[in-house]
C-alpha cells in the first residue's frame, strides 16, 4: 500500500529526516500515538522517494537507549526524549522502522509516453472523471491550465477554473497518480505524458511551441522561496548549479542553509559537485548565474 497523505499517515517529517532516511543515516521514527496510525510494508511517498515503514513497534519509554536516539537522528538520548514529551505524554510510544525503497514510480511514469492505445485508456479515464463530477468536466481544461501556466500558485490556477483551492488540488493529484501532471515547490508543470495525450486528442496548446526544456537533472524540492530564486535566474537544473560556487547560490535572496544542503545532498546523488567543492564535477561552463 502506498499512503499520499502530506503528513504520511500521522507522520510528519522534516525534509532534513527523510533526506538522513535516503542516505541510510536515519532507520527509526518515534512516536506518541494512542495507537498505531500506520502498518508494516507501507511505502508513503515523499520529497525523496519512496519510505518503506519494516516495522511498528510499542516501546517503553524508559527503554529508550543513546543507540535509539542515534538511529533516529536525534542529538542526543535527553533531545529524543524531550522531543516526545512535548506533545500528547500521557500516549504510548512507538518505534517505527523505515527504510528508503527507491524513487517514487511515477517519477518514470511521467517520462514514459504513452502508445496509442494506452493513451486512449487514459483518455476512457479521464471521461469518467469528467462524468463523474457534480462540477461538469474539468480534466482537460485543468490539463491545458497547467501547461499554459506551469509553476503558477494553486489558488490562482483554481481561480482562473472558477473553483476552490482544496477541490482543485484535489482533481491535480488525481492526474498526478497517473503520471499526467507533476508538482513543483510552486504550482504545478504538465508531464510529457499528459502531452501526449492532449496532443493525441488534438487539444490546442500554447505551450506546444515552447524550447523545449533544458536537458538535465531537475531541481530538487527547496521550498518555494529558494526555487523561486533560482528559476528567475534561468537555474533549473543540477547541472547549471554545479557550474556555480555554494557561495554564488547562497547569495540569492532565499536560498538558505535548507536550500544548500539539499542542492548538496541532490548533487552528490547526481555525481555532481558545487565548483567550488572538492571534487569538482566534470561539468564545465561559465559560472554566470543561468549559463
Amino acid at each position: 500500500m502506498i499512503a499520499m497523505c502530506v503528513e504520511l499517515d500521522g507522520m510528519q517529517m522534516r525534509p532534513a529526516e527523510l533526506a538522513a532516511i535516503r542516505a541510510g543515516d536515519v532507520d527509526v521514527a518515534f512516536r506518541r500515538w494512542e495507537r498505531p496510525r500506520i502498518k508494516v510494508g507501507t511505502r508513503m511517498r515523499t520529497a525523496v522517494g519512496l519510505v518503506e515503514v519494516t516495522s511498528v513497534d510499542r516501546v517503553p519509554v524508559n527503554s529508550l537507549t543513546a543507540a535509539d536516539a542515534r538511529r533516529a537522528g536525534a542529538a542526543s538520548l535527553a533531545a529524543l526524549r524531550q522531543g516526545l514529551d512535548r506533545l500528547h505524554p500521557d500516549r504510548p510510544v512507538y518505534r517505527i522502522g523505515l527504510r528508503y525503497a527507491g524513487v517514487d514510480p511515477r517519477q518514470a511514469l511521467r517520462e514514459a509516453v504513452p502508445d496509442a492505445a494506452e493513451i486512449d485508456a487514459i483518455g476512457a479515464w479521464l471521461d469518467r472523471l469528467d462524468r463523474a463530477s457534480p462540477a461538469g468536466p474539468w480534466t482537460r481544461a485543468t490539463l491545458l491550465l497547467i501547461d499554459e501556466l506551469p509553476a503558477t500558485r494553486a489558488p490562482d490556477l483554481a481561480r482562473r477554473m472558477g473553483r476552490d483551492t482544496p477541490s482543485f488540488k484535489q482533481n491535480v493529484r488525481k492526474l498526478k497518480e497517473r503520471g499526467l501532471t507533476e508538482s513543483l515547490d510552486i504550482g504545478y508543470r504538465l508531464a510529457p505524458r499528459g502531452a501526449a495525450v492532449l496532443d493525441h486528442e488534438g487539444h490546442p496548446r500554447i505551450a506546444r511551441d515552447r524550447p523545449a526544456p533544458e536537458p538535465g537533472t531537475p531541481l530538487p524540492h527547496l521550498g518555494a522561496a529558494a526555487t523561486r530564486a533560482l528559476t528567475a535566474r534561468g537555474v533549473v537544473r543540477l547541472e547549471q548549479v554545479a557550474r556555480l560556487t555554494a557561495g554564488e547560490v547562497q547569495a540569492l535572496h532565499g536560498v538558505g542553509p535548507y536550500a544548500i544542503r539539499h542542492l548538496r545532498a541532490a548533487l552528490d546523488a547526481a555525481g555532481l559537485t558545487f565548483r567550488d567543492d572538492p571534487g569538482t564535477s566534470a561539468v564545465s561552463g561559465s559560472a554566470s548565474i543561468g549559463s
